[in-house]
């Protein structure tokens, strides 16, 4: 028996009953823009039966936070193991290994201890590749971006016959199109096959990478990226029939937070680079088409996992194989007056977390324990019985497979950096406890200096509506919220967490 083979043993003999003496596989599942509202989240309404699915053979996180609510930077902090302002990724310009050229990411890991590591679809940020992390080259299949002719040419993604379909066009053409409303429409429903999209040729990948990779005896690691529901919410006819518009309920707080930074939340840039949007306040009747839309963009998305499952199990792969699938971070679908991420609300920060491993005890069990996308990396090398780097800062949460209700972090960090219009940039600095959401605006250049405070009380405000950080019998709270806090994520470490 190799020595991973013997290490595997004992990882699962750990977590539950032994389902196999190999090395287990990986299935690693990045979804963009994936709020955590669907069935195990306790959404009904939203028709996620895969999903659903994988949570009911697995474990869902209830309280799972990205470290940057924003595409790049989060990505980055999840495959590297590092936090932002380690990274020194805070946009979607920087690529990891300018600050960290000799960073081992997750899937260079598992290549090192003799897995087939494979990428496909949306793993990265856009045209931030990683070649150390692959055995073969990542693969991109890019579908259209619309399904009506009229709706391609509109947009700045190739249209029919220019380039591949779905890429973007050239940078001139780009330029020129660039700006407000320069793109196609925020939402189309055309009566089109699946793989007409980027997600359906994704999952065609994926299908067939399972049936090569069942043929070797090597541990795989297979990594499939889904775009939707990112952005145009794009999907066949078919998902749009599955909603009824006039059951589908507006975000219940449409206003800025009382008493909070006007740049603590930002109206929604993103989506106003779409053909129709208008600056400020949306109308109910265009809030209710947006809302439309990315419920169909999921359940479209949600197929195309069906697919890849449905090959998992039918390869007979299911019994050995880990599949965690996660949403790079959350999304606002009007809440506070605002769409799209890019805050460090609960909104944006707060993610989907679903982990299924071979053998374990609490199967379709979930946990409300605090954890944090930076554990994610840490806790896939903890279940295949590999070493862990020296350098991650995150924390193996693997324990909570055994014991949900444990015991576990005492808070969870997030940043997201401003540009203010007199130039100043700051910092805001998050963290969410088991009931508390603290933040703390510093600028860059000073950060020993607070520039503002938020605070929100999730017992009496889930929905953060109201800062009361400045309130003076608030005062103590934020004494020791703010000690809390500078203490940072070595100091809301879960005691004993490998026990």
């Amino acid at each position: 028996m190799k020595w991973y083979s013997w290490c595997f043993f004992l990882s699962v003999v750990a977590v539950g009953p032994l389902r196999a003496a190999a090395p287990p596989h990986i299935l690693f599942i990045a979804v963009d823009d994936l709020r955590p509202e669907f069935g195990a989240y306790g959404a009904n309404y939203i028709k996620s039966p895969n999903l659903d699915r994988l949570a009911r053979s697995g474990m869902t996180f209830k309280r799972a936070y990205c470290q940057q609510a924003v595409c790049s930077p989060s990505r980055t902090s999840l495959l590297t193991g590092v936090r932002p302002d380690t990274s020194k990724v805070w946009d979607l310009q920087t690529h990891f290994r300018t600050a960290l050229p000799g960073v081992i990411t997750l899937g260079q890991h598992f290549k090192s201890h003799g897995y087939f590591v494979q990428g496909m679809g949306k793993i990265f940020h856009g045209g931030f590749d990683d070649a150390p992390s692959w055995s073969v080259p990542w693969q991109a299949s890019k579908g259209a971006a619309y399904g009506l002719l009229e709706n391609q040419n509109a947009s700045d993604v190739a249209p029919a016959g220019e380039g591949k379909p779905g890429a973007r066009l050239p940078k001139a053409k780009r330029a020129q199109a660039s700006g407000p409303r320069s793109r196609g429409p925020a939402f189309e429903a055309a009566d089109v096959p699946d793989e007409t999209f980027t997600d359906g040729k994704v999952a065609t990948l994926a299908v067939q990478a399972l049936g090569e990779r069942s043929q070797h005896p090597e541990p795989f690691f297979l990594a499939v990226g889904f775009s939707k529901p990112h952005l145009p919410f794009v999907a066949p006819k078919k998902y749009w029939d599955l909603y009824d518009p006039a059951t589908i309920k507006l975000a219940p707080n449409p206003f800025r937070a009382a008493d909070a930074p006007d740049y603590a939340v930002l109206e929604g840039g993103e989506l106003r680079n779409y053909r129709g949007i208008p600056d400020g306040s949306l109308s109910e009747d265009l809030a209710r088409q947006l809302k439309h839309g990315y419920y169909a963009a999921i359940s479209y998305m949600d197929a195309q996992l069906g697919r890849v499952l449905d090959e998992l199990d039918r390869l007979g792969l299911s019994s050995r194989t880990i599949v965690v699938l996660w949403g790079d971070h959350g999304w606002k679908l009007g809440e506070h007056d605002a769409w799209c991420k890019h805050s460090n609300t609960e909104n944006d920060t707060h993610a989907p977390l679903l982990l299924s491993v071979p053998g374990m005890k609490h199967v379709g069990g979930a946990s409300d324990g605090l954890v944090e996308f930076v554990d994610i990396y840490p806790t896939l090398v903890d279940l295949a019985g590999l070493p862990q780097p020296a350098h991650l800062e995150g924390t193996s949460f693997r324990p909570l497979l055994e014991h949900p209700e444990r015991a576990w972090k005492t808070a969870a960090f997030s940043q997201y950096p401003r540009g203010l219009d007199d130039g100043r940039k700051l910092m805001g600095y998050s963290m969410v406890t088991a009931r508390y959401r603290f933040t703390a605006w510093v600028p860059r250049r000073d950060p020993n200096r607070i520039e503002a405070l938020e605070l929100y009380d999730h017992e009496v405000d889930p929905q953060e509506n109201v800062n009361v950080a400045a309130r003076p019998e608030m005062a103590g709270l934020v004494e020791q919220l703010s000690a809390q806090w500078r203490a940072g994520w070595k100091g809301a470490r879960p005691a004993a967490a490998g026990k």
